[in-house]
């Protein structure tokens, strides 16, 4: 099947001009470059990485908050792995860490509440990031803190929210895309209709290598016909409406707000800020604290990586003094940053 598929690709792609299709999940740019499939797509059909991975996206200002709270006598933070390289203006978790704070990696935001109540005499703070894949669970998490009354677990939260990116895109004069490749997880929370606004050829795809090339077939044929729509190649999993509970969870505990994206700039209406009724458990209402604002300067390119402007291999540290094991920049310190699996796969 996965020979049918390349050719159909090609038939298609035969004698039309050169294409760019977009994908927006740091899953699907591992699972294209674990298949080769970059590599045997035809001349004219180019593959570029989106900013699928949230904590590639995830601001300097929001690592050094998290690292004031770490050094914090009373504080415990909690937080996913990938989170703990990612370098603010100064330092990263993992090197704060290393100094005594206690900072703990956990495998679900629910872990936090066990830990809240095993430590009473503590603040525990969790950092919340992610797309709407993860956000579900963490707003779960806050209901089950409040329903039995943990007062002394609170939330960080640099959640983000991948349509108004996608807009941003389309609306950047740098960027150029011919179709999206659009984020099987995140649909299945949202659903198929929460992508109707774009106006290019975007599929949702699963992550196998063959629903990986039936979605670009399926972006190809549209081009073909002359049509511009969002359809869906995953429809085992992700629904025209999404997950409807999941949705309620997030509008009861979050609201949306404007988000710095790492190296894009603020997005309006791009993050998930808690509701009024939660705010007993938004560590930035009842820990307030005062982080210098220091501009950083580095050649780092991964701003223009993530808009799909250059590819890793065109900034300067790529390879030579930034790797997975001594990374400078997000895009290379989480599995499914795009650096990362270029690193991986390409060397």
């Amino acid at each position: 099947m996965f020979n049918a598929l390349v050719k159909k690709i090609e038939q298609l792609a035969e004698g039309k001009r050169p294409l760019r299709f977009m994908e927006v999940c740091g899953t699907h740019t591992v699972s294209i470059f674990r298949a080769g499939i970059r590599q045997i797509l035809p001349p004219n059909v180019e593959l570029v990485s989106g900013p699928g991975c949230p904590v590639c996206v995830t601001c300097d200002e929001y690592v050094d908050r998290a690292i004031v709270y770490a050094q914090m006598p009373d504080v415990i933070i909690a937080t996913f792995g990938d989170m703990l390289k990612v370098t603010g203006t100064y330092a990263n978790l993992a090197e704060i860490s290393a100094a005594g704070a206690d900072i703990r990696v956990i495998y679900s935001p629910l872990d936090c509440i066990k830990i809240a109540k095993e430590n009473p005499d503590k603040h525990v703070i969790f950092l919340a990031v992610g797309f709407e894949t993860t956000a579900p669970t963490t707003a779960a998490t806050i209901l089950t803190a409040k329903s039995q009354g943990v007062r002394n677990l609170f939330f960080l939260s640099a959640q983000k929210l991948v349509p108004p990116a996608l807009e941003m895109l389309l609306n950047d004069s740098e960027v150029r895309v011919d179709g999206f490749l659009l984020p099987g997880h995140v649909a299945v929370v949202i659903g198929v209709n929460a992508f109707k606004f774009l106006k290019i050829p975007s599929v949702v795809a699963g992550f196998e290598a063959e629903e990986i090339l039936l979605a670009l077939i399926n972006l190809l044929t549209q081009i073909d016909e002359g049509r511009a729509e969002v359809t869906n190649e995953y429809k085992s999993v992700v629904k025209p409406e999404g997950n409807l509970t999941a949705q309620k969870m997030l509008s009861q505990v979050f609201c949306t707000v404007d988000a710095e994206w790492r190296g894009i700039g603020e997005i309006s209406q791009s993050g998930l800020a808690l509701n009024e009724e939660f705010a007993d458990f938004d560590a930035e209402k009842v820990l307030p604290v005062n982080v210098p604002k220091i501009n950083r300067r580095t050649p780092c390119r991964c701003g223009e990586i993530l808009r799909g402007i250059v590819t890793p291999k065109d900034c300067p540290l790529f390879g030579k003094v930034c790797d997975p094991i001594h990374a400078v920049g997000p895009c290379m310190v989480s599995v499914e940053g795009i650096c990362a699996a270029w690193y991986r796969f390409s060397f």
